[in-house]
């Protein structure tokens, strides 16, 4: 079952009633994780530019979509070897300020794995 994005606030995001204080990444079978940020930081020195590697670890086989809220500020990019990994996948990347990605999270079909930034 997706879970449902109630609201966010700088630095904290509320999930099916459930108030979570870091970056989270939702699965393809509902499961909420924290997201692994010190993949891209180990190689950008910030998690606001989403590494090759970050984007291997966020995709699962059989996902269509991935939607990124990156952040209340829309701090958040793909880095262009991100963006061809996702694309070599045929998984099309949404990016969207994290206010906005809620609705579009609530509303995606099945397929949709999703990556929340929760500050800038």
């Amino acid at each position: 079952m997706k879970p449902r994005l109630e609201k966010t606030s700088f630095g904290s995001i509320t999930i099916d009633g459930k108030k979570y204080k870091h970056d989270v990444l939702i699965r393809l079978d509902g499961k909420v994780e924290k997201r692994k940020k010190k993949l891209s930081k180990a190689i950008y020195g910030s998690s606001h530019m989403i590494s090759l590697d970050e984007a291997k670890y966020i995709y699962e086989p059989g996902a269509h979509r991935v939607l990124i809220g990156t952040g209340q500020f829309d701090s958040v990019k793909l880095s262009p070897e991100a963006e061809a990994f996702f694309q070599q996948m045929n998984c099309q990347a949404q990016l969207l300020p994290t206010g906005k990605a809620l609705q579009a999270w609530n509303d995606a079909p099945a397929g949709t794995i999703g990556m929340f930034h929760i500050t800038c």
